[in-house]
């Protein structure tokens, strides 16, 4: 049994926003949380150009599978965070949830024009997602400081 606590990120695909903060969150909170993602419709890929965007930052996510929020229906999950707003609507609540957040950000999947737009949308996304995923991080840091103290 994990003893940390168990964050989701939800999207609708599963192909993008949401495994970019799953990975983000993942490089800011450490070994403090158990971060997964998963989607109300799975695309059935991660989206080329999310891997790429997060690479340019350090971020590896080219192991990232896309999965079905059902896959974590008879998990302990403490938080669940949606960054689009058919997941929030879609979204049931899981065993032991305590906190739900809902951060829409924009699709960059959807992008249009030349390779060099698209990448630059991919990476507008990826850092409107860090900023946010970063400050949540922090205040989960300075939650668990704290408590230990």
């Amino acid at each position: 049994m994990n003893s940390k606590p168990c964050v989701l990120i939800l999207c609708t695909g599963n192909s993008c926003r949401s495994h970019m903060a799953e990975g983000i969150l993942r490089a800011a909170a450490g070994d403090m949380l158990d971060v997964c993602s998963a989607g109300s419709q799975p695309a059935g890929y991660v989206h080329p150009q999310a891997i790429a965007a997060l690479a340019e930052i350090g971020i590896d996510i080219s192991s990232h599978t896309s999965k079905h929020m059902n896959e974590f229906l008879d998990r302990q999950v403490e938080t669940v965070i949606t960054v689009c707003g058919n997941a929030d609507q879609a979204c049931p609540m899981f065993p032991g949830q305590v906190n739900r957040h809902h951060w829409p950000f924009d699709d960059p999947a959807h992008a249009t024009g030349t390779e060099t737009e698209i990448a630059a949308e991919f990476r507008r996304v990826r850092d409107e997602i860090r900023r946010v995923i970063q400050a949540y991080a922090a205040g989960r840091r300075d939650q668990a400081a704290k408590i230990i103290s």
